[in-house]
């Protein structure tokens, strides 16, 4: 790979970021900050990078392409359309143009936004996941008989955390049927209740197309959640730094593993990956029970970016800096088009 690459930078049109941020607030950062920081970090690194606002049309990379002539194409799309699985098809296109870019290829993007397929991939590899029933929009929510409370609903393809709040957990058939509703009302997708699972909420990075690295061990916490609260990686848990700080959330390198444990969940991880056929870069959430089973709960291709949030402090903890960090996944893209042109 050359040493000073032409790359043009994908990015949703509305997250395009200012050239400075001097004197914003973080509120006001927060909707752009993995695309200023990624597109400051890839000029740092001396890369002539240029910003592309996508939405809805494929032509306007089709006529940056051809305009700027790019080595690779860095995606921070997240979605096409305002769908998220749609994100699946500018990465389809970009292979058709080919043209090598970051992150996961379409088909490990397709079975990893769909819970319930990912699941009964990853299910027949041996590896362990909540029990789950899908309940398509138009149908009724019928449990099946061997699906046990409690529950958690989910959209069936919406990430992060999109539509998950402390309601989402069920405890009985009225419940699961309300919160079945709402997703299919408010989101507009089917809906997944899988068992839910108690105990410590893991997060594992994993880098890499056949050789793969997984990343320390993340775990969040929930120290001011009232104790009859699930512990669980709601929206506004997520999203919400007002609600982070009153309840305390932080998240950190996972201690007091059981021994061994460590290896295994890396091994449960690699595995996942290879089951989904994800390539460059994704973090995986998973459950670790009190009776020692490790539950895969998501796969996440491509997950957020940012400087300071989970993925890059976890690399940060094993001495790979951000700017190591964007320059591997840079390498990873180029690679995995070298390899497929083979």
């Amino acid at each position: 790979m050359k040493t000073t690459l032409r790359i043009i930078l994908l990015v949703h049109e509305s997250l395009i970021p200012p050239d400075t941020i001097e004197g914003l607030t973080d509120k006001q950062i927060a909707p752009f900050k993995t695309e200023y920081d990624v597109a400051v970090t890839l000029r740092d690194l001396g890369h002539e990078t240029h910003l592309l606002g996508v939405y809805a049309d494929l032509n306007v990379i089709k006529r940056e392409v051809d305009k700027l002539k790019p080595d690779i194409i860095f995606n921070l799309l997240e979605e096409f359309n305002g769908i998220s699985v749609f994100d699946a098809h500018v990465v389809s296109y970009l292979e058709l143009l080919q043209l090598p870019y970051t992150g996961c290829n379409p088909r490990g993007l397709m079975l990893a936004h769909d819970k319930a397929l990912s699941k009964m991939l990853c299910s027949c590899h041996q590896i362990l996941v909540p029990h789950f029933h899908v309940f398509p929009i138009g149908r009724k929510a019928k449990r099946p008989s061997s699906l046990n409370f409690p529950l958690i609903v989910k959209s069936l393809t919406e990430e992060g955390s999109v539509g998950i709040s402390q309601a989402s957990i069920v405890h009985d058939d009225s419940a699961l049927a309300q919160r079945v509703s709402f997703i299919h009302r408010k989101l507009g997708t089917d809906a997944i209740a899988e068992q839910y699972i108690d105990g410590r909420e893991l997060y594992v990075g994993v880098i890499g197309n056949e050789r793969l690295q997984t990343l320390p061990i993340w775990e969040l916490h929930f120290p001011k959640l009232r104790p009859d609260a699930p512990r669980i990686a709601t929206g506004k848990i997520k999203w919400d730094q007002n609600y982070q700080k009153k309840l305390g959330i932080r998240t950190n390198i996972a201690k007091n593993l059981p021994n061994g444990w460590a290896e295994k969940i890396s091994n449960v991880c690699k595995r996942t990956y290879r089951a989904l056929s994800l390539s460059g870069y994704a973090r995986m959430d998973l459950r670790l029970a009190p009776d020692g089973r490790i539950y895969l709960i998501e796969a996440n291709p491509n997950p957020q970016l940012s400087y300071g949030e989970d993925f890059a402090e976890s690399a940060e903890s094993m001495g790979m800096g951000y700017d190591a960090l964007i320059h591997k996944i840079l390498c990873l893209g180029h690679s995995y088009h070298l390899r497929r042109q083979d």
